[in-house]
């Protein structure tokens, strides 16, 4: 509910404050007094596109502030979560400041926001109906959320919506696994190629250094051999003789003869005892290094072989050696799910097909209900046109086939059609002004359940009609304003009468400046007002005598 409305240098404003209540509020006065500079204002605030310049001549700035209450489950708490704004104490205080260049700033429980969000935020808070109004009830675009919201369709909307979101789900899947199958097979031929490399080869990590060490190895090995084997020869190795034998020859000569030489051959004797030793140890190493050194030919072409054809393979395919495993597990993959993939595929179709089936169940079920609500709110509105004076009136509510989509496959509008004979054709498109105004007002009275929450506000709805049409229209928005609020800009006194708070909008002009202020109306007042509605400028007792009936019906 709109609880407060500060304006302040705006247009022909210079300073007003207006404290609404719940109930029918209703604004009158003189036309060109001001009264759509107010909805202006409140449509400034709330982020709507309205008049370029705003500001009042003179001043730098303009400013207006709207204080709106907000209870508990509000939907503007949802939209102020979405954007991280604070939600206040049980009240939501929106305030935008217009400089005279033209440059728009926007707080929300002051903090800044955008236009956009603004603009979330008023779906959320008010309505505005009037005959050129193309948020509400003449935008077709709203329709069929209205006829879902008179039908009482959210669980069955709720219910498409998932079976839509499973069934693009499952499409995805689908077209994902189609497409990765057909990329796949596209290539099939080289990838079996390459991993058949790979598979006979079967390349491991850590082989390729282990094969380069061996193969260095063997190549020293093939090098210097020959010259150990030699070394081996001379050492008494394979059939050579060697020193050995002379050294042993001479180590007995000399024991021979030791006792007759007065130890003069001892140090020689050692010596060559200790040759022996050393020319024996020197003798098995070079064995062992023979043994070492030792290999197969044939080998180190098999190791070549092996290791070149590894690193081949790591250069065609710009990895790593170590890495040629895991390629190969990893074609092993995409091949293992080639293979499997026309049944993946195949079961993915079959959910597809099932969840279209959920879907279209879903859609006609809703379809049904949208027709059936469509019937029932063609009734409720015909009935409300009789005592609008619209009887040969007719209201029909349109549901054609549209593409499929999360609420459906119904296309709804509302139509309508004044004289018989003519084509039903859109609201704005068949009815004259004063038509439309009662259009808008059957409907919405149609559409509304008890407090909708949101400040309905309706600009000179009630534009040419009057006497008994005029009393039903006023009779209507009362009805419209039980245990909510709604707002209205009007030239009727019947339309005033029926209003539960009363305010008149006039301007005073003087040789500098021209100001509109708004004046609340007590009963004495209120009676003078509605009885210059009905008599003009020159107010008779006989227009206060009707005022007051009017105020006391």
């Amino acid at each position: 509910m709109l609880r407060a409305l500060e304006i302040r240098d705006m247009l022909i404003i210079d300073r007003l404050e207006l404290v609404f209540q719940p109930g029918l509020n209703v604004l009158t006065g003189e036309t060109g007094a001001g009264k759509s500079i107010l909805l202006d204002s409140l449509g400034f605030v709330l982020g709507w596109r309205g008049r370029a310049e705003l500001v009042r001549q003179g001043a730098d700035q303009g400013e207006v502030t709207a204080v709106f209450d907000l209870p508990a489950g509000h939907d503007a708490r949802v939209v102020l979560a979405n954007a991280g704004l604070p939600e206040g104490d049980g009240e939501l205080i929106l305030r935008r400041v217009n400089t005279a260049d033209g440059r728009k700033t926007a707080w929300v429980n002051d903090r800044r926001c955008s236009g956009e969000v603004l603009r979330a935020l008023s779906d959320t808070l008010v309505e505005l109906h009037g005959q050129h109004d193309d948020r509400g009830l003449l935008n077709p675009r709203g329709h069929r959320a209205m006829l879902d919201a008179f039908a009482g369709l959210d669980r069955a909307r709720a219910h498409t919506r998932e079976c839509w979101a499973a069934m693009g789900a499952a499409r995805k899947a689908v077209e994902q696994t189609r497409a990765a199958l057909d990329a796949v097979r596209a290539e099939e031929d080289r990838l079996r190629h390459e991993f058949a490399e790979l598979d006979e080869l079967d390349p491991q990590p850590g082989e390729e250094p282990d094969l380069d060490t061996r193969r260095r190895q063997m190549q020293a090995a093939e090098k210097i051999r020959d010259d150990v084997v030699r070394a081996h020869v001379l050492l008494g190795g394979e059939g050579g003789e060697g020193a050995e034998p002379a050294i042993g020859d001479a180590l007995r000569w000399l024991e021979g003869v030791t006792d007759s030489a007065d130890g003069v051959l001892d140090t020689p004797i050692a010596a060559l005892g200790r040759a022996l030793d050393e020319i024996s140890e020197a003798q098995r190493g070079v064995e062992e290094a023979l043994d070492t050194l030792q290999f197969d030919p044939f080998e180190l072409e098999r190791t070549e072989e092996r290791l070149f054809a590894i690193r081949a393979l790591a250069r065609k395919h710009d990895v790593a050696p170590d890495e040629l495993a895991d390629l190969a597990h990893g074609l092993r993959d995409r091949l293992a799910a080639l293979d499997a993939g026309d049944a993946d595929l195949a079961t993915l179709t079959a959910d597809l097909e099932r969840a279209q089936v959920a879907y279209d169940a879903a859609a006609d079920t809703l379809s049904e209900e949208r027709a059936e609500a469509a019937s029932r709110l063609d009734s409720a509105v015909m009935a409300e046109l009789a005592p609008l004076k619209m009887e040969r009136a007719v209201f029909r509510t349109e549901i054609t086939p549209s593409d499929p989509g999360p609420d459906g496959r119904d296309a709804v509008a509302f139509t309508v059609t004044t004289n018989p004979g003519v084509p039903p054709g859109p609201l704005n498109k068949i009815a004259s002004g004063g038509e439309l105004s009662r259009f808008l007002l059957a409907l919405k009275v149609c559409l509304t359940g008890p407090s909708s929450g949101v400040t309905m506000i309706f600009d000179e709805i009630d534009r040419g009609v009057g006497g008994a049409t005029a009393d039903a229209v006023g009779r209507r928005l009362e009805s419209l304003a039980a245990g909510g609020q709604v707002l209205v800009v009007t030239h009727s006194p019947q339309v005033a009468a029926r209003g539960a708070h009363h305010w008149r909008v006039h301007k005073q002009s003087d040789a500098q400046s021209t100001l509109s202020t708004v004046t609340p109306l007590a009963e004495p007042d209120r009676i003078d007002e509605i009885a210059r509605m009905l008599a003009g400028d020159t107010i008779t007792t006989e227009a206060r005598a009707a005022a007051r009936a009017l105020l006391g019906d």
